[in-house]
C-alpha cells in the first residue's frame, strides 16, 4: 500500500514536470519568424502586378508623347487611362505596406523571448539580437521606400492631370518631369537599401537557426521587391522625356 502511494506521488511529480517543459525560447522565436514570413505573402504578391501596371502606364505615356497638340482629345483620354493606372499602383502599394506592417508586428514578439534564451547558448542569443536589429533597419528602410514611392506616384498623378490641360506650358511640364525623375531616383536608392537589409536579415536568420540547432530547410525561390529595376527604367524614361517636344 505504501509502495503504491509512493509510485502515485512520483507519477504526479513527473506529470507536473512534463507540464512545465514547453518549447524553448529559440523554438518560439522560430514560430514568430516563420509566421512573419507568411504575413509577407501579400507583400510578395503585389510585386508582379506592380511591374505589369508600370509597363501598362509606360506604354500609355509613350503613346501620349508621340501625339501632337492637334490630337489633344486623344492625349486627354490616354492621360485619364494612365491616371487610373497610377491609382491602381497606389492600391497595390498600400496592400504591400499592410503586409509589411503585419509581419513587423509579429516579428516584434521575439524581443522578450531573446532574454529567455539560455545563457549557455550565448551564440544564439547574440545572433538573435543581431537579427532583431537587422529587422528594425529593414523596416525603417521599407518606410523610406514606401514614402519615396508614394511621393513618386503623387507626382505621376499630377503629371497626367497636367497633360489634360490644353493650356499647359512647356516649362511647367519640364519642371514636373524633372521632379518625377528625382523622385524615382530616390525610390531606386531606397529600394537598394531595403534589399540590402533584407539580404542581411535573411543571412542572420539562417545563422540564428544554426546556432540554435534548429533543423530548418530553406526556400531560395523567394525574391524581394524589384522596384529598383522597374523604377530605374522609369527614371531613364523620364530622362528621355526631357528631350521630347512640348506636346507631351
Amino acid at each position: 500500500m505504501r509502495l503504491s502511494k509512493l509510485l502515485m506521488a512520483v507519477s504526479v511529480v513527473l506529470v507536473m514536470m512534463s507540464g512545465c517543459m514547453g518549447p524553448s525560447a529559440q523554438e518560439e522565436i522560430y514560430d514568430h519568424l516563420e509566421e512573419a514570413v507568411s504575413l509577407e505573402d501579400k507583400f510578395r504578391e503585389q510585386q508582379q502586378p506592380l511591374v505589369n501596371l508600370e509597363k501598362e502606364e509606360k506604354e500609355l505615356y509613350n503613346q501620349i508623347i508621340d501625339l501632337s497638340m492637334d490630337e489633344f482629345e486623344k492625349i486627354k483620354s490616354l492621360s485619364q487611362e494612365a491616371a487610373a493606372i497610377v491609382e491602381e499602383r497606389k492600391e497595390k502599394l498600400e496592400l504591400e505596406k499592410e503586409s509589411i506592417d503585419a509581419a513587423k508586428e509579429e516579428f516584434d514578439k521575439i524581443e522578450p523571448l531573446i532574454e529567455d534564451i539560455d545563457d549557455e547558448n550565448a551564440e544564439a542569443k547574440d545572433k538573435a539580437n543581431e537579427l532583431y536589429e537587422a529587422m528594425q533597419n529593414r523596416y525603417d528602410a521599407y518606410q523610406n521606400l514606401h514614402s519615396a514611392y508614394s511621393e513618386a506616384l503623387d507626382l505621376d498623378a499630377e503629371l497626367y492631370e497636367m497633360l489634360q490641360n490644353e493650356d499647359l506650358k512647356e516649362e511647367d511640364l519640364q519642371a514636373q518631369i524633372e521632379d518625377i525623375n528625382q523622385s524615382y531616383q530616390q525610390v531606386i536608392e531606397a529600394n537598394k537599401e531595403f534589399n540590402q537589409y533584407t539580404q542581411e536579415y535573411n543571412e542572420l536568420k539562417k545563422e540564428f537557426y544554426k546556432a540554435s540547432n534548429l533543423d530548418v530547410s530553406y526556400d531560395e525561390s523567394d525574391k524581394q521587391s524589384s522596384k529598383a529595376e522597374n523604377n530605374e527604367e522609369k527614371s531613364n524614361e523620364g530622362n528621355s522625356e526631357n528631350s521630347e517636344d512640348s506636346q507631351e
